[in-house]
């Protein structure tokens, strides 16, 4: 839905044609396919954001709840506010699913200035959960016409065994579904080329490997 980007700011239009292009450019290490065509980690939007949760696996439905008995709550959050808790979630894990890059773990976190979307079209937003008015986990998602992309997710390290991650996984997933209608999949970066550990994350949340042909009308 490239073309709906006319009615917003021309930050995404900027958005929408560098994923694109980066979506369909030539894969580093496997040149005759795309980057983001094979195994890409997507879970088609149902009609309600209560299906995803009846549909994961039961160990992830447990750490959901453990969340919830903790107290955690999600919301959309203002990034620059938050800017020192997100810098400290980062440094809490000098490595995840390989080291952390250097600028993520040393200096302030630097503010952003995305101008606010105009539609529900396209977005580029963070959203985050909380425990004791502490936040303990964010995540930045992208949308673009039917595609609601997870382009970063963390949670702090020392509350992981809360349940941290899935809750924002499963609210997000949620959220796509009731502020972005026109949105059909939601997509967690790549499931071939993870982790054994990753991938059976992403296979627990449902989402598994599909072959997609990128659209830009």
């Amino acid at each position: 839905m490239a073309s709906k980007t006319a009615e917003n700011h021309e930050f995404y239009r900027q958005l929408v044609q560098r994923f694109y292009s980066q979506a369909n450019s030539r894969h580093r290490r496997f040149p005759l396919i795309r980057n983001l065509q094979y195994g890409v980690a997507l879970y088609p939007l149902p009609d309600r954001g209560e299906t995803y949760f009846e549909a994961i696996e039961a160990s992830a439905r447990r750490n959901v709840r453990k969340a919830q008995r903790l107290g955690y709550s999600f919301k959309r959050i203002d990034f620059n506010e938050h800017r020192a808790e997100i810098g400290a979630i980062h440094r809490s894990a000098p490595v995840r699913q390989g080291p952390m890059p250097d600028h993520m773990l040393v200096g302030e976190v630097k503010p952003i200035a995305d101008p606010v979307s105009l539609t529900a079209f396209h977005d580029y937003f963070y959203v985050g959960v909380f425990a004791q008015n502490e936040l303990r986990g964010y995540g930045a998602c992208m949308v673009a016409g039917e595609l609601f992309a997870i382009t970063d997710i963390y949670g702090h390290a020392a509350y992981q065994a809360d349940g941290v991650v899935p809750l924002l996984l499963v609210e997000i997933v949620g959220y796509a579904r009731t502020q972005y209608p026109q949105a059909r999949y939601c997509m967690y970066d790549k499931y071939f080329g993870a982790s054994e550990t990753l991938r059976r994350f992403k296979k627990k949340f449902l989402f598994l490997p599909y072959k997609v042909d990128w659209r830009l009308e």
